[in-house]
This record gives C-alpha cells, structure tokens and sequence, in this order.
C-alpha cells in the first residue's frame, strides 16, 4: 500500500496555469503557490514530457514550493482493446507514466483504462483487472509506491463507472478512484439530458457514501478528484466548460466535501484553470 497521504483537501490545477510567465513545468509549479493554490497534476495527455533526468529537478521545485503534483496519463489507452499489442502498449504508457509521475514526487497517476468494445461490462472488467494486476506487480517490484486512479470516465462507451473502479480498487492494493465528478453527471444524465442526475448535494453524498462503505475512510483520507463545468449530450461527455458557464452545483459539490472531511487533491479541469480552481 502506498504511504504517500495528505492531511487536508488541496485544490490545483490540470497542468501548467494559464497565467504563468514563461509557461512550463517548473515556473508553473512556482506559479502554483503564488495564486494560493497547493496541487498542480503534470499533463501527460499526448505523451510524458518529463526526463527521467528532469524528474529530480522537478520534485525539488514541489517540494521547495509546498506543492503536491498529480498526474494524468494519456489518452491512448485502452486495457480492453482486442488487439494484443495495443494493450501492451498501454500498459506501457502507464508504467512510464508512473515512473517519471514517482521520479517527481507525484502524489498519484490517474487515466482512462479502457474501452467497452460492446462487450459485457464482467467480461471487460476481468480483463481490466488483469492488466492492472500485472501493472500493480511492476510497480511494486521497482519499490514504485504511486496511488495508481482509474478515472471516473464520461461516455457510455468507456469502462469506467465509479461502481467499477471501487470494486477494482478492493481487489488490487495501490489502487483507488480518481472520481471526476463532472464525468458522473454527464454519463448518467441519459437520453433525457437530465441536469440534476449526479448533480446535487445529496447525490455527491452518496457517491462519497459509497467509496466509504467499499473502501472504508482511508479513501475517502486519500482521494484524487477532477472538477469542472461539462457540456454532454445524448452519449455523455462532449467537453469541458468553466464552472459559471455550466449546471455542475460545484458549491453543493464542496458542501459534501466539507461534510465528509474528505482528504486529498482536487484538480479544477476548466478551461480557464486557475481562475475557478474553487
């Protein structure tokens, strides 16, 4: 199990804030806890962008800064495509996501296992448990001790409900939820667009609820969690949006995390970053 935890609830941004001079990793780092905020998630959507020669300089920044570092893997991953070395190499991507993320000082790696493929949701969650299994086992033979979140996914399409990834975070040590509580909303407001699906005080509740009930209150002590306004249709997910410009009851939202006394990172993914990062 890792040992890496937080003693409070840190809110920070999906990568290097808009408004940082010189953007890039180390003056947004900087830049970071100059706005007040404690987290920053390295974005390592289209590739990781960081040197195994780098990684150290990076982590002493963070460090130096009092800022914890999240990270996000890439989008090209699917644990459940029926190609054979498609899988292999999104496995791939997670580990090196995980290694330089570790190298860093990362908190915890997040990312979007998988695909349903229409297959049955058992039969895609068994085989997303064995890759994670095997993944898990790397990890843990290189002494890497990063929280390792599948992520809450948006559309009906991906593997991904939080009900999936508590279940997989029981079975598999170092692992537990990335819940994007926007990605909730969006896949099960159904064909009717339904605004208040997953989108009010009691419904964060009871999704909060859940995590405790299945994964007991060190979860809800070591959570990694994404916010942001969403656009969706009929399918789900379509894209983000700044939280004004959107129906996510994000102050509800930071109700029930007040409630829970919840633990952990929180990454604001609207569009303009830092300016509603709670």
């Amino acid at each position: 199990m890792s040992k890496h935890k937080i003693n409070k609830l840190l809110f920070g941004t999906a990568g290097v804030p808009l408004s940082t001079p010189e953007r890039n990793i180390s003056n947004g780092i900087v830049h970071v806890r100059k706005l007040g905020l404690d987290a920053m998630e390295l974005e390592f959507v289209r590739q990781v962008n960081i040197s195994k020669e780098k990684a150290p300089q990076v982590k002493e920044i963070a460090a130096k800064n009092n800022v914890v570092l999240t990270c996000h893997g890439q989008y090209f991953i699917n644990l459940n495509s029926l190609e054979t070395e498609k899988v292999n190499a999104s496995v791939q991507r997670i580990l090196n996501a995980a290694r330089i993320a570790w190298l860093c000082g990362g908190y915890s790696l997040t990312f979007h296992a998988a695909y349903n493929m229409e297959m049955p949701p058992e039969k895609v969650y068994e085989k997303v448990k064995k890759e994670m299994q095997d993944i898990m086992k790397t990890l843990k033979n290189e002494g890497n001790e990063i929280w390792i979140r599948p992520e809450t996914t948006g559309k009906g399409t991906q593997w991904g409900t939080f009900q999936e990834i508590v279940k997989l975070s029981q079975e598999i040590e170092q692992v537990l939820p990335c819940i994007d509580f926007s990605h909730v909303h969006a896949r099960n407001a159904g064909p009717e667009l339904n605004a208040s699906k997953y989108n009010n005080y009691k419904e964060f509740s009871e999704i909060l609820s859940y995590v405790e009930k299945h994964l007991g209150k060190e979860a809800l002590n070591n959570m990694h969690i994404h916010v942001s306004g969403i656009e969706y249709g009929q399918k789900g997910e379509k894209n983000h949006l700044n939280l004004p410009d959107s129906d996510m009851k994000y102050k509800e939202l930071v109700r029930a995390f007040k409630d829970y006394k919840i633990k952990g990172v929180v990454i604001s993914e609207s569009c303009k970053l830092e300016s509603k990062a709670f």
